[in-house]
């Protein structure tokens, strides 16, 4: 018995010793001497157990039958909560953006040792909930303690052309209604704010101060309509950054770059970045009768696609699909490619550039350490990263620009910022439209297809059983 027991004993302190030097490892990991807090609790469990941990299993049956359940959902959330925060979590595609490279239902397995894990910046949170409880309809958080943004250190960083998943950046703020929680706050406010303010003269005709003060009162003016129409835009929230929705793109520009698009081409630096194999824009097509099935199939044209058409009289199609129906005159009368024409809802929304989506920029993407010189006619791309992001108290008085109550010609940022698109260049919301992803927004890298579904079918029809277990970096 006394030979049993050392070995037990024996047993018990090479697992104790096993599992101290994960810790251990995992502490330099992250840098986080707090954490030898834990140390002590490890050698109870293992070697002295003084505390009773599993003081159920003594009690009587219907205690000890509830509390094993008990025991096993918590350890089973804990090991969510904490696998989900530093190793990887799955993703499920919800819309088109990416299409055809990555498709509405792929299940992706997203590391987030690649780009290195986030400390949590908001920590009591629900796992395997983002922001909302489902059922109860409330946040799934509590917002303090909130932790400065650290990122551990990581197998590498965001590479150009990256399919990156990463905290949506204009989410801080949302209207609470469920008609609109989706919808860009801030788009909305500039929306009904040109509403309500209105010019006597052309925006073109006005000096650049005189335009950023008629968008200042366009904001403001959008933002009390907001809120005093509570009952249909619901309260006004805000969530943290790790919070916040998430969105996957690729990565189009990166950090001390300068971007432009120039006739949809993306230019960095002045030299163009190879555009994805599936990258699709939009056409006016006209049908002599409906597209077969097997045609659709082969495609990879979707129910949503044939949506568009059947209402705008346009549909996003890759080049493959513009060349195989070209050829289909029994079933096409005709393609023809989209104008560009000038969208008021293109960043910066409170400047007057006349980009637009296949014309935009060029614009330098900050990156860490850098500066920039600031005047009246950048203010506006910057505004957002040097306030919002970077916790800066800027203002615009009598044609001076000013952070924390300083005259300021020039900033130099505090954080990397990249540009993030989606192949479907027509039908993405993307950085054209809110702008830069700074790096603390930065989630993880998708690296493989565990699993996809074709919503448009059902049953085993609906398996895409060619994606399954298909590396995100293959497709191109």
């Amino acid at each position: 018995m006394k030979e049993k027991k050392t070995v037990n004993m024996r047993l018990q302190w090479i697992k104790f010793i096993a599992v101290l030097v994960l810790y251990l490892l995992f502490l330099v990991w992250v840098k986080s001497w707090w954490g030898l807090l834990v140390v002590p609790f490890i050698y109870d469990v293992y070697i002295t157990k003084k505390i009773k941990w599993q003081w159920w299993k003594d009690a009587e049956s219907p205690v000890r039958f509830v509390m094993s359940w008990v025991d096993a959902i918590v350890f089973a959330l804990v090991a969510v909560y904490f696998i989900n925060l530093f190793f990887f979590q799955n993703y499920v595609i919800p819309s088109s953006s990416l299409e055809k490279s990555l498709l509405t239902g792929d299940y992706l397995f997203v590391s987030k040792v690649s780009y290195g894990p986030r400390i949590p910046q908001t920590p009591l949170t629900m796992p395997l909930t983002q922001h909302t409880l489902p059922v109860f309809e409330c946040k799934s958080y509590i917002e303090w303690p909130q932790w400065d943004y650290r990122r551990v250190e990581g197998l590498g960083k965001v590479q150009l052309n990256d399919i990156v998943v990463f905290n949506y950046p204009s989410g801080d703020t949302l209207c609470a209604a469920q008609n609109y929680q989706a919808q860009d706050y801030y788009k909305l406010c500039y929306g009904y704010g040109r509403q309500i303010v209105t010019l006597e003269q052309e925006l073109d005709s006005l000096d650049k101060m005189s335009q950023l003060n008629y968008f200042a009162a366009a904001y403001d003016a959008g933002k009390e309509y907001l809120k005093s129409n509570m009952q249909e835009f619901g309260k006004i929230t805000t969530r943290p950054t790790d919070r916040r929705e998430n969105y996957v793109k690729r990565c189009v520009g990166l950090p001390g770059q300068t971007l432009q698009i120039k006739n949809r081409i993306v230019y960095l630096d002045g030299k163009a970045n190879k555009e994805p194999d599936n990258v699709q824009y939009t056409y006016y097509v006209k049908l002599k009768r409906h597209l077969p099935e097997e045609l659709l199939v082969e495609l990879g044209i979707s129910m949503e696609d044939l949506g568009y058409l059947n209402t705008m009289g346009y549909m996003p199609l890759t080049k493959k699909a513009v060349a195989t129906l070209s050829q289909r005159k029994d079933l096409v009368e005709s393609i023809e490619t989209v104008e560009d024409t000038e969208d008021w809802d293109i960043y910066p929304l409170n400047g007057n550039t006349h980009w637009t989506r296949d014309n935009y920029g060029p614009v330098w993407i900050p990156q860490k350490g850098e500066s920039i010189k600031l005047t009246l006619d950048n203010i506006a791309i910057y505004e957002r990263p040097i306030r919002t992001y970077e916790g800066n108290d800027l203002k615009i008085s009598n044609g001076q620009i000013l952070i924390n109550g300083k005259p300021a010609d020039s900033y130099t940022f505090k954080m990397d910022y990249y540009w993030m698109m989606g192949d479907n260049r027509h039908n993405s919301a993307d950085s054209r439209y809110w702008g830069f992803v700074p790096e603390d927004h930065i989630v993880g890298k998708p690296i493989f297809i565990w699993w996809s579904s074709d919503p448009d079918r059902s049953g085993f029809g609906g398996i895409r059983w060619s994606r399954l277990f298909r590396f995100v970096d293959n497709i191109k």
